[in-house]
């Protein structure tokens, strides 16, 4: 088996790749989907912050308007009192949560495509055996297992460079965050945004430049995983052109048949002509069915020897014109019409073999 694994030096065919497809194996990256989703939900926020803080900020500004009413609050119905809150949380992040759904389908079905895979949400009993399910959960907790190592080591590298860039951020404007010292409650909140706009943009650009490196990486990994094995390259194109053996066969005896076809002609056939013994031309002339003589059946060496036997045994006339032979042989398919040029020298023939029937009779 580690042999087999080592030769896997093909590349997939498309016939694999389909395979690969149906089975719901296919090239993505979480990264990449994770970070395109987390930048369109900001794009989103960005867009929906005036809607929602006009919102809020009525909220609140009725909430406290109306604080002289908290001594009449029923304690007994304190989820009635928060339910108008709930109701435009509700409104405010309905729409929202909506929306990002929405692109976290687009951008999933912009990585893998469509894909539709029943093997994944097939139930398999074998999945419950003590051995397999043994065997999945050494794979899922063993920190030394190959796989685990490389997304541990991800991890950890995402959260230094998304982390990093969160800090510079912070760090480029920590004047202004001393500042904020005295400074009026709205004045702070506006720098205070500012910084974390420019804190999200650079955490962003880092998750997405993460996010392109994964995916040329599960990329690579993809490729690799479905590589395919000289061998498994040859019988793949056995099974879209049919094994040779049993083509060879198949045409053998299509072959053996169309042979056996037009011997049975031999005996309704005007006249054989002949080499004498290398070639045999077997000539029917119907003009109710063909404007011109038709070779109905042919052949050399021992066919031609065959072709002479049964012409023999039907007492069918045997013609002995070793260029018309010829030409006829090479020049006339089974079935097929003389030629304008052999009219001449067929019609001799059979004015010939029709002169000696007339005699016989």
């Amino acid at each position: 088996m580690g042999n087999e694994a080592a030769e896997r030096t093909e590349e997939a065919t498309t016939r694999r790749r389909q395979k690969e497809r149906e089975k719901g194996n296919v090239s993505k990256s979480r990264d990449m989907d994770a970070a395109l989703v987390m930048i369109a939900g900001v794009a989103l926020m960005g867009v929906f912050a005036k809607f929602m803080g006009e919102i809020i900020l009525n909220m609140m500004r009725d909430t406290f308007s109306n604080l002289h009413y908290a001594k009449d609050i029923d304690i007994n119905n304190f989820l009635g009192v928060l339910l108008p809150y709930f109701q435009k949380l509700g409104f405010i992040l309905l729409p929202f949560f909506v929306l990002l759904v929405i692109i976290t389908i687009i951008v999933i079905r912009m990585d893998v495509g469509q894909v539709f895979a029943l093997e994944k949400i097939k139930f398999n009993l074998k999945n419950l055996a003590p051995n397999k399910m043994l065997q999945n959960a050494k794979r899922m907790f063993n920190p030394f297992e190959p796989r685990s190592l490389v997304e541990l080591a991800k991890s950890i590298i995402k959260i230094i460079v998304v982390g990093s860039c969160g800090y510079s951020a912070i760090n480029a404007r920590k004047a202004d965050l001393m500042g904020l010292i005295g400074l009026d409650p709205v004045t702070a909140l506006h720098v205070i945004l500012s910084i974390l706009i420019n804190m999200i943009i650079n955490m962003c650009l880092a998750m997405l430049i993460l996010g392109y490196i994964d995916k040329k990486y599960q990329h690579y990994e993809y490729e690799k995983s479905i590589k395919m094995t000289k061998q498994e390259v040859k019988d793949e194109q056995k099974d879209i052109e049919g094994d040779p053996k049993v083509k060879a066969r198949i045409k053998s005896i299509q072959m053996q048949m169309a042979r056996q076809r037009m011997m049975s002609s031999v005996p309704e056939s005007d006249v054989v002509v002949t080499n004498p013994t290398h070639y045999a031309v077997a000539i029917k002339y119907d003009k109710t069915k063909a404007p011109a003589p038709i070779v109905t059946a042919k052949g050399v060496d021992y066919l031609a020897f065959q072709i002479r036997e049964i012409a023999k045994a039907n007492n069918v006339p045997i013609v002995e014109n070793r260029p018309v032979a010829r030409a006829l042989y090479n020049n006339v398919p089974l079935d097929g019409m003389i030629p304008t040029d052999l009219y001449v020298a067929v019609s001799e023939i059979l004015a010939y073999v029709y002169r000696l029937k007339n005699e016989n009779s």
